[in-house]
C-alpha cells in the first residue's frame, strides 16, 4: 500500500462549446469537444493516521482552501472507504484560476484517483465517475485521462475519441477572470428564449484532424464575455491576428487558446504578443 501518491492534473480546453439550454433545476445542457493539454498542476496525496483531509497550495493563488475541489474530492472518496484514514494534499498550481482551463476540475480528478489509490482502489471506477460528475461538469473528462472526448449533458456523458496529433498551443490569460456561474448568468440574460440548433451529423472523420476541428470550432460564451470584458475581446483579436489554425476562448473564459501548425509559428506569436494582453503560456495538446 502506497503511503504517498503524486499525480499530474492536466488542464483542458474546449475546442468547441455550445450551451444548448437551461434545465428546470438551473443547470445547463452542453455539447462540447474536450481536449487535454500538457500544462498541468501537480497533486501529492499522503496517507496518515487519523481522520480528515488537509490541503496546502503553492504557486498560483486559488481561493479559500475549504472551497477547493481537490479537498472536496478527497473527502468524497474517504466517505466511501470502509477503514477511513487521514490525507494530506499538497498542490502545486500552474493552471491559471478562473480561466476556463479546468484547473480546479483537474485537481479534483487527480484527488479522486490518488486517494482511491491510497485506499487500495477500494472504490470502483464507475462510482468515482459518479463522484466526478457531482463535483463539476469538467471533472469526468479530467478523470477519464482521455486526450479528446465529445461530451453532452452537463459534461458527464462522454465519448472518448482517438487523440489528435500533438499541436503547439498558446494560451493568453487576461487579467479579468470569469467565474463560471457569472458567465452562465450573462448568457441567460442575453437569450430571450431557448436556442434551437440545426441538424448535425458527426463521424470520426469530422474530428480526426485539426483543420476539420477548426471549421467546427466555436464558443457560445464568447459574445457575452467579450461584450462585458473588453480586455478579453482585445486579447482575442490580437491573438487571432497571429495567424493560428484555430483561435477560441476556452470554457467560460477568460483564457484564450490558439493552435498553431508549428512550434516556430507559436513562438513567433508569443514574441509578437508580449505581455500587453495578459499572461502568455506556451504548451502543447496531449496525444497520449
Amino acid at each position: 500500500m502506497s503511503a504517498s501518491v503524486t499525480r499530474q492534473a492536466h488542464a483542458k480546453a474546449n475546442l468547441f462549446l455550445r450551451v444548448l439550454g437551461r434545465e428546470a433545476d438551473g443547470y445547463h445542457s452542453l455539447e462540447t469537444l474536450f481536449c487535454r493539454l500538457e500544462l498541468a498542476d501537480t497533486l501529492t496525496a499522503e496517507r496518515s493516521e487519523g481522520r480528515g483531509v488537509t490541503l496546502t497550495v503553492d504557486g498560483l493563488e486559488c481561493g479559500p482552501v475549504e472551497q477547493n475541489l481537490a479537498l472536496r474530492a478527497a473527502e468524497a472518496v474517504l466517505q466511501l472507504v470502509r477503514v477511513p484514514f487521514a490525507v494530506r494534499l499538497s498542490l502545486q498550481k500552474r493552471i491559471p484560476v478562473g480561466a476556463g482551463l479546468g484547473g480546479g476540475s483537474a485537481d479534483a480528478a487527480a484527488a479522486l484517483a490518488a486517494v482511491n489509490q491510497l485506499a487500495e482502489h477500494s472504490v470502483p471506477r464507475a462510482e468515482l465517475f459518479h463522484l466526478a460528475a457531482r463535483l463539476g461538469a469538467d471533472v469526468p473528462f479530467c478523470f477519464s485521462e482521455a486526450s479528446l472526448a465529445l461530451a453532452w449533458g452537463r459534461g458527464e456523458r462522454l465519448m472518448l475519441l482517438p487523440a489528435l496529433p500533438s499541436a503547439p498551443v498558446l494560451l493568453v490569460t487576461p487579467a479579468a477572470p470569469v467565474r463560471t456561474a457569472q458567465a452562465y448568468g450573462w448568457l441567460d440574460e442575453a437569450r430571450s428564449s431557448a436556442i434551437r440548433r440545426g441538424a448535425l451529423a458527426l463521424d470520426g472523420a469530422a474530428l480526426a484532424g485539426w483543420s476539420d476541428v477548426a471549421r467546427m470550432a466555436g464558443n457560445d460564451f464568447e459574445s457575452v464575455v467579450f461584450g462585458r470584458l473588453p480586455p478579453v475581446r482585445d486579447a482575442f483579436e490580437a491573438l487571432a491576428r497571429t495567424g493560428p489554425l484555430l483561435c477560441r476562448m476556452t470554457g467560460s473564459g477568460s483564457t484564450l487558446l490558439a493552435v498553431y501548425r508549428t512550434e516556430r509559428e507559436r513562438d513567433d506569436a508569443r514574441m509578437a504578443l508580449g505581455k500587453k494582453h495578459g499572461v502568455v503560456t506556451a504548451t502543447v495538446t496531449s496525444d497520449r
